[in-house]
């Protein structure tokens, strides 16, 4: 307003401002403060797009590790090696001979009853390694068919290094089921027929104070040919004793008893037996 009362004009710049912004008259307009936002920590990764890097580093370091490993246990092999020389036990099946013999004329169910006695002689060819053997578990059985002649139990024993040791069992059986074909053909009361001999044992190796852990190995021996106990001899007649002698006490062999079959000359094979390795892997052994 002017100093007479009168209204001064404003200019147009001025009236815009006093008007609700389109030029028309109204309330002014409130001023609204921005809300404040704090700001946000940016967003993390996801796991999943490192997964790939994280299994390649961890592929990485694991056949590195394999490796390494692998790399020392050459070495240490290899030194052990050309410190020690070591070479396996050399087995030798001297003599085998069958003491008994019997199998039953059964078509179906056929029992069969022997006794083989073998010698064997365990050499240790190394100079430092001594062998460290558990129980020995003899079979044998047929070369053809494989029928089972029966077992026999060898103690354990420390072999020392350069020793030589002979080994003394008799694998027997008594009234074992066979085959009846197959024992029909195997097993010959007369004359020879060919039989493998197995030892089963766990060994492991000691050097001075050093002892390895036992793995399992199997002796065989085959091409071995044993024969059948020659048959007992014809019982003698009974002698007839004079009367005037009767009365006079005098002992009287029993001549109707039968008197025992020789057994069969020992056969001196002198075959090397096959050292072999047996490796468990879970429930199969190679």
């Amino acid at each position: 307003m002017s100093s007479n009362g009168k209204p001064t004009p404003q200019p147009p710049a001025a009236a815009a401002a006093t008007g609700n912004g389109n030029g028309a008259g109204g309330p002014p307009k409130m001023y609204q403060r921005p809300i404040y936002r704090p700001p946000q920590a940016p967003a993390k990764r996801r796991r999943g797009r490192s997964c790939p890097f994280s299994f390649c580093c961890c592929f990485f370091w694991t056949v590195l590790v394999v490796l390494l490993l692998a790399f020392l246990a050459a070495v240490a092999g290899g030194a052990f090696y050309l410190l020690y020389r070591p070479h396996r036990p050399a087995f030798t099946l001297t003599a085998a001979r069958v003491t008994k013999l019997s199998l039953s004329s059964s078509a179906t169910a056929p029992a069969l009853t022997d006794a083989i006695d073998v010698t064997l002689t365990a050499r240790n060819p190394n100079k430092k390694l001594v062998y460290l053997y558990d129980d020995f578990t003899v079979t044998a059985a047929t070369a053809a068919n494989a029928v089972p002649l029966g077992e026999a139990s060898v103690p354990g024993f420390a072999h020392d290094a350069g020793n030589i040791t002979v080994i003394k069992a008799t694998v027997s059986a008594s009234a074992l089921a066979v085959d009846p074909t197959a024992a029909a053909s195997d097993v010959k009361k007369s004359g020879e027929f060919p039989v493998t001999l197995d030892l089963e044992t766990k060994a492991g190796v000691r050097v001075g104070g050093l002892r390895t852990k036992k793995i399992g190995i199997l002796v065989h021996c085959d091409g071995v040919k044993v024969a059948a106990p020659a048959p007992p001899p014809a019982p003698a007649k009974k002698k007839k004793l004079a009367k005037a002698a009767a009365d006079a006490p005098a002992p009287v062999a029993a001549a109707d008893d039968e008197a025992p079959a020789p057994p069969a000359p020992a056969a001196t094979v002198a075959r090397v037996c096959q050292v072999r390795i047996r490796v468990k892997i879970w429930k199969w052994t190679f």
